[in-house]
Order: structure tokens, then C-alpha cells, then sequence
């Protein structure tokens, strides 16, 4: 699910990994993909666009309960055209990756340019991938097995 304005939308299984995706790509190449998907887009309209603090949620895995671990500095765009809305909303306070991020993901809800956001997500899944299997085999090294009697 994702926070909106005092209230909960839920997202699609593949709206949730398209925005999963997209938040963790490279800026220039999010950036790069949106400006070459801007011009075939219909009329933008720009909903908000804006930083500020969202709180980071934990769970405590002992209780199961929730708790707040602190706050994150996020930007964060909204757009609106042809009937679709497109989300963005990164660490940090690059606009510009935001509001990318919101217009790749309109263009996916109307359907335009597929074929290059879905070639830019796998490429995204593929380095996110390479990165965990290096961190698993760094801990894996690490691992010390003990005999217990």
C-alpha cells in the first residue's frame, strides 16, 4: 500500500513493482527515459510537487509490533493526464528524479512506452540483484559454523 494525503491506495502487484523499480534506478537514466517519454504523453497536469519528512515505519520482530525509527527526507511528484496518474517519490530532494519518476510511471498507466520502461525496470532488478548476491556472498564469508555438543 502507499500513503496518499491521509489515506491508503492500493496499488497493483505490477503499479507496486514498477514503482519499486523506478524509485531505485539510476537518476540519469529515469531522467533520460522521461524526457524522451514527455512529448507523447497527452497535456501534464502537475498535482504537487514537493520535499519533506515521511516517517520511516519498522516492525520489531520479537513483539511484531510497529514502530516509527525516524524520519526520511523525500521528494515527492504527483501528475495527472488522459484519465491516469503517475506517482514518484525518492530519498533525498532531487525534484527533477521525483517528478521523472511520476511521468514514467503515467506513461506505464497509459500505456506508452512499455517497451522502455519495462527494459530500464529489468535493467534496474538486474543491478539491485547483482548488488544483494554480492552482499550475501560477503556475509556467507563471514559465517562461522559451530559444533554444539
Amino acid at each position: 500500500m502507499m500513503w496518499r494525503r491521509g489515506s491508503f491506495r492500493v496499488l497493483s502487484m505490477t503499479e507496486d513493482r514498477r514503482l519499486s523499480l523506478l524509485a531505485a534506478t539510476d537518476p540519469a537514466s529515469l531522467k533520460a527515459l522521461a524526457e524522451m517519454l514527455l512529448p507523447k504523453l497527452p497535456d501534464v497536469e502537475v498535482i504537487q510537487s514537493r520535499t519533506g519528512l515521511v516517517m520511516l515505519p519498522m516492525r520489531d520482530t520479537v513483539t511484531g509490533t510497529d514502530f516509527h525509527l525516524g524520519e526520511v527526507l523525500v521528494a515527492e511528484a504527483h501528475v495527472r493526464s488522459g484519465g491516469a496518474t503517475g506517482y514518484g517519490m525518492v530519498t533525498g530532494r532531487d525534484l527533477e528524479q521525483a517528478m521523472a519518476m511520476a511521468l514514467v510511471d503515467l506513461a506505464g498507466a497509459l500505456g506508452i512506452g512499455a517497451a522502455d520502461i519495462m527494459a530500464l525496470t529489468r535493467t534496474t532488478e538486474r543491478v539491485r540483484q547483482a548488488a544483494d548476491d554480492a552482499i550475501l556472498r560477503r556475509v556467507a564469508a563471514t559465517r562461522v559454523e559451530m559444533e554444539t555438543f
